[in-house]
């Protein structure tokens, strides 16, 4: 069997699936465009890529030539002329997909959308939905398409296997991501205000850096946290998972323009009792409350911070649920068990 992934471009999120993927069939990663700075100036595409990855733009004919003799497509953010090539040709396709109403239904936008999206995904064609968010089913329903053509799916960073979960440091609290309004870096900083108000023990750091990042220096200035709250600027993804492997609770607070936050799958690997906001796309997906995690209504701040609260006051609660979300990505979400469901 020959698969193709046809995507943007190639990152460490998705090479595990990719490995497992080109161990078991004739695979190749098809990237269509150039990583962007930003995500360069993170740490990612520093290390050599795999034989498997091709590049439309550099290997033009070994791109077509893997389009025409591909089996299966797994159509991510690519150019729609290629996926339109693929479905015309009868290949059987799977939409790799995110939500698609992260800014809600916007009633002027549903006739056009309606059109385009049944378009590009004729019912008598075999396509297919993987769905890298929890919403992302119904948001196509919405539209009638892919009914009973949907199933679970997401993104699978690297997992990493530990003989014994690496020791946390007590009290300690972890955010990762940009700096962006709708991840609300602010909320963790607001929780950091009422734990010392509180009175209770607590370190948090953040990773990252964006447009808030002046924001949320003048918030730590104003409530006097500077002692307890970090701003550790971007680092590559190497370092980010040191710092998970160390922190005792991971806060995830996007809202619903996160279609997935792979940060999730990594923290929860990292063995972080984590606390997630129910409006990203991961979350319903890879977290059952207090089970392996805690769910909070997103921007609900008293929830989140009572989440925190009782994870910092109860240590063995919090390893409890850091081990539980461990053995969550190690007996389901990962590259490795997605790639034999797939197959």
């Amino acid at each position: 069997m020959r698969i193709v992934f046809v995507s943007n471009y190639f990152s460490h999120h998705q090479k595990p699936l990719s490995d497992a993927l080109a161990a078991r069939v004739d695979y190749t990663f098809l990237s269509t465009t150039e990583m962007t700075a930003e995500r360069r100036a993170m740490g990612w595409g520093n290390a050599p890529e795999p034989a498997y990855v091709c590049h439309y733009a550099i290997e033009t004919e070994r791109a077509e030539q893997c389009l025409e003799n591909a089996d299966v497509v797994l159509a991510g953010s690519a150019p729609e002329k290629l996926i339109q090539r693929c479905i015309r040709a009868g290949k059987l396709v799977f939409r790799y997909s995110e939500r698609l109403l992260k800014h809600g239904r916007e009633p002027m936008k549903y006739l056009p959308r309606l059109l385009r999206w049944h378009w590009r995904n004729p019912v008598n064609k075999p396509i297919y939905l993987l769905c890298a968010s929890s919403f992302t089913a119904e948001d196509y329903a919405h539209f009638g398409l892919f009914r009973g053509r949907a199933y679970r799916w997401g993104y699978f960073p690297e997992t990493i296997r530990y003989e014994n979960l690496p020791p946390k440091k007590a009290v300690s609290i972890l955010w990762v991501g940009r700096f962006l309004d709708w991840k609300h870096p602010d909320d963790a900083i607001r929780v950091a205000e009422r734990l010392k108000t509180e009175g209770i023990p607590f370190e948090m750091n953040l990773i990252g850096t964006g447009p808030m990042e002046p924001q949320l220096r003048q918030m730590i200035s104003v409530a006097h946290l500077e002692d307890q709250v970090h701003l550790l600027g971007a680092m590559n993804p190497e370092q980010v998972r040191s710092h998970m492997e160390q922190a005792a609770v991971y806060l995830f607070t996007s809202d619903w323009q996160e279609g997935w936050g792979a940060v999730l799958n990594e923290a929860m690997n990292s063995g972080c009792a984590v606390v997630a906001s129910d409006a990203a796309g991961s979350t319903a997906y890879l977290v059952q409350d207090r089970r392996n995690g805690c769910i909070y209504k997103s921007g609900d701040i008293d929830g989140l911070f009572a989440a925190t609260k009782a994870l910092l006051q109860d240590p063995e609660g919090c390893a409890r649920l850091g081990a539980e979300a461990y053995q969550t990505i190690m007996d389901y979400w990962n590259g490795e068990m997605a790639a034999v469901r797939l197959c």
